[in-house]
């Protein structure tokens, strides 16, 4: 996990202090849309998927990709995220670019241990800024930070939490629809934590 985020169970201590009510209140602020990659692309999913699998790493309970944290991320950027879009795909093309000059590899394929000091260090701005602009390697890493806990703790309905995993491992009740069940997603209870499926 990296330095100074929260885990999961740091985050259940949070969440029990009744300061998560800032995340679960983002539930209502925009309307359901479903669909293929809105902003991002296929490339730029693909790196962020192993980002935010690093941000919230599978352990009992799936993590950040099998959540979909990535399709809440790009379902925001076409919406209430649209000012973070520059930001993002400059600060994705600096982070590619900035990790094959320092490991000779696309982040997506180094060891998932690899990947973790490969944030560390971006996370302590101990990344070299050549392909930096606007943004630190530091604040690009805090934005992904932040918006991952809202995807994973926030709302199916906003693309994110795929299933309720977040409610589940917490142990929460989720909120019925009435007439029926949309978000039914049951499929973790089959999930295999040692998998190398699920970022491990």
């Amino acid at each position: 996990m990296i330095n100074q985020s929260f885990s999961r169970r740091e985050f259940v201590r949070f969440f029990t202090g009744g300061t998560a009510a800032v995340l679960i209140s983002f539930n209502t602020a925009c309307k359901n849309k479903i669909s293929q990659w809105r902003y991002l692309n296929e490339e730029e999913i693909g790196l962020l998927d192993a980002i935010v699998e690093q941000i919230i790493p599978a352990d009992d309970f799936p993590g950040g990709r099998w959540a979909n944290v990535s399709n809440f991320i790009d379902k925001q950027l076409d919406t209430y995220y649209r000012k973070f879009q520059i930001a993002y795909s400059e600060g994705l093309s600096a982070f590619k670019k900035t990790v094959i000059q320092m490991n000779g590899k696309k982040f997506e394929e180094l060891p998932f241990g690899e990947q973790t000091a490969m944030l560390e260090k971006m996370q302590a701005g101990e990344f070299p800024g050549d392909y930096w602009k606007d943004h630190s390697p530091a604040d690009f890493f805090d934005m992904i930070r932040q918006h991952s806990l809202q995807g994973f703790y926030g709302s199916p309905v906003h693309g994110g939490n795929r299933g309720f995993i977040s409610y589940h491992m917490l142990g929460l009740d989720y909120p019925k629809v009435i007439g029926q069940n949309r978000y039914n997603d049951l499929s973790w209870r089959t999930y295999n934590p040692k998998s190398l499926e699920n970022g491990k």
